[in-house]
């Protein structure tokens, strides 16, 4: 059983920056595809962005690119997304998730994701 723990979330002005970590107890990394997702109220929960096992290949949704990075740290068991130039519509509580998924798209359905965080608020103010 994999255990996921997410933190940095907090409260942050637009175009601000957020550095959120995911940290596993139990298998490494390089087990898994590693993916974070987020969910605004009334909303449902949404890819944001993911990297494969070997950190090769990151894969983003198409309203985070070129803003937010996601990468990995076999060796601490860590995966990061750096969030940067944030605004009000990335206001949700973000997720780390871990697939057995070699691969995965944006349309990878949720259920392909085995572990789950228990999440982390993050807010962006206008």
């Amino acid at each position: 059983q994999e255990h996921l723990v997410e933190s940095g979330g907090g409260l942050v002005q637009a175009g601000g920056s957020l550095r959120l970590s995911c940290a596993a107890s139990g298998r490494t990394f390089s087990t898994y595809t590693m993916g974070w997702f987020r969910q605004a109220p009334g909303k449902e929960r949404e890819f944001v962005a993911a990297i494969t096992r070997s950190g090769r290949i990151a894969t983003y949704t198409d309203s985070v690119k070129g803003r937010f990075t996601i990468s990995g740290d076999n060796a601490k068991n860590t995966v990061i997304l750096q969030m940067n130039t944030l605004k009000p519509e990335d206001t949700a509580i973000y997720y780390c998730a871990a697939s057995v998924l070699g691969f995965v798209l944006p349309t990878t359905p949720i259920s392909e994701y085995r572990y789950w965080g228990q999440g982390t608020q993050v807010t962006v103010s206008s």
